[in-house]
């Protein structure tokens, strides 16, 4: 039976990817954990099956999973897996931070994970496990990001090769395809009362919502996934997603905070928050191709919708973080296009200061910001620089300004 080698076994690809590939038949997933041994143990104290509860839909058992390797015990295993000739596809969903790239969006070899990896250490990073595999490895094969970032497949392709310069691997990527995609489902953390309604420790809430669009660049086989879109260009699908539903779930992940809240459906039920979401989703969606602009305000409103179900509990906090890593595709981006065009975007600066000010809150709290930058923003807070020296840290200085405005 073909394979996928799947990198990042957390609830969403088990929502997402697992689920796509369940329908599809004729396909096993193997999964790849890069940090703790918990989802593998759980998952094979079942036999690696769980169940996906698809609010009110009922629930889905999903079978496709075959065993689950955990990278820090052994990473020789994972990559015997890479190089295995049943594996056609590697997929990714690490979050924005396990790309481990710096500002400027290239590989960052000062972060102490890459420059472990670059030691000799056996690999840990997604980065040094694909660069040290795909160099051993002979047959085609498509490595597909399922990460929330522009250009995913291009980012994570041209992070690895730059690792394998580095590490002087002898890495050949003619046999290798990186596409880009964009993928949406909101799923949320999974809930003791989930647990206890459905008998299993590792169910993964979801909503009926999904939609996946790749870009039509694949080395091999695939499955006969239904419903996905395979296109010869994922930016603007990739762009609305982004500038839209992403933008607007961190605005209300902070503001909702700020205000009390602990899930997206109380804070988009606060009729000043929402109004701020749909200015958001405004202001943004004139950023937009312009196929893609004609469609905004009834993606907009249906994206209100989804933000709105109270069955689909979506923690704030789970949101909230890694600002430094997400802000600058979800908002950065769209301010400055606005920005050059002297088209003014309140709402976004309000949702950029709103990140800001849950900093704030955060160290006066003594809670540590949850962020890979974390450290860098409660020192710049403590000494008590200006919200420009926050955004310094990730080179949008140029911002503190136009979000005042």
């Amino acid at each position: 039976m073909p394979r996928i080698l799947h990198i990042g076994v957390g609830n969403f690809c088990r929502a997402h990817l697992a689920d796509y590939t369940q329908d599809a038949g004729g396909w096993s997933v193997t999964g790849v954990s890069l940090r703790s041994a918990a989802v593998r143990d759980g998952l094979a104290a079942q036999g690696f099956d769980y169940t996906l509860a698809i609010q009110g839909e009922g629930t889905k058992r999903i079978t496709v999973f075959d065993d689950i390797l955990v990278a820090p015990e052994d990473p020789a295993a994972v990559l015997v897996q890479i190089v295995a000739e049943d594996v056609h596809i590697i997929s990714v969903t690490v979050t924005e931070k396990g790309y481990h790239l710096g500002a400027d969006n290239r590989l960052d070899t000062s972060d102490p994970l890459i420059a472990g990896d670059l030691s000799g250490r056996g690999p840990r990073t997604v980065i040094g496990l694909l660069a040290h595999g795909l160099a051993r490895r002979r047959a085609p094969v498509t490595v597909l990001s399922c990460d929330n970032r522009n250009d995913n497949g291009d980012t994570l392709r041209n992070a690895v090769q730059e690792f394998a310069a580095r590490a002087a691997l002898p890495l050949d990527t003619s046999r290798v395809t990186f596409p880009n995609s964009m993928v949406d489902r909101i799923t949320p953390a999974t809930t003791d009362t989930l647990r206890q309604v459905t008998g299993d420790k590792m169910a993964v809430p979801t909503e009926p919502f999904r939609e996946w669009v790749i870009e039509d660049s694949f080395a091999g086989p695939r499955p006969e996934w239904r419903d996905v879109q395979f296109v010869t260009d994922v930016a603007p699908h990739e762009m609305r997603k982004l500038r839209m539903l992403n933008a607007a779930h961190s605005m209300l992940a902070y503001a909702g905070i700020l205000a009390g809240y602990d899930y997206v459906h109380e804070a988009v039920g606060d009729s000043r928050l929402r109004a701020e979401a749909r200015a958001l989703m405004a202001e943004a969606a004139q950023t937009l191709a312009p196929e893609v602009q004609a469609k905004a305000l009834a993606y907009a409103e249906a994206l209100i919708a989804r933000f709105d179900n109270p069955h689909i509990n979506h923690s704030l906090r789970q949101i909230a973080m890694d600002g430094s890593q997400k802000l600058p595709y979800r908002m950065f981006e769209s301010l400055r296009a606005l920005h050059a065009d002297d088209i003014t975007a309140p709402a976004l600066g309000r949702g950029v200061r709103a990140w800001l000010a849950f900093c704030r809150a955060e160290t006066a709290a003594n809670r540590a910001v949850q962020d890979p930058l974390g450290p860098e923003i409660a020192r710049v807070i403590a000494a008590g620089g200006p919200d420009a020296d926050i955004l310094a840290l990730i080179d949008a200085a140029d911002l503190a300004a136009v979000i005042q405005e």
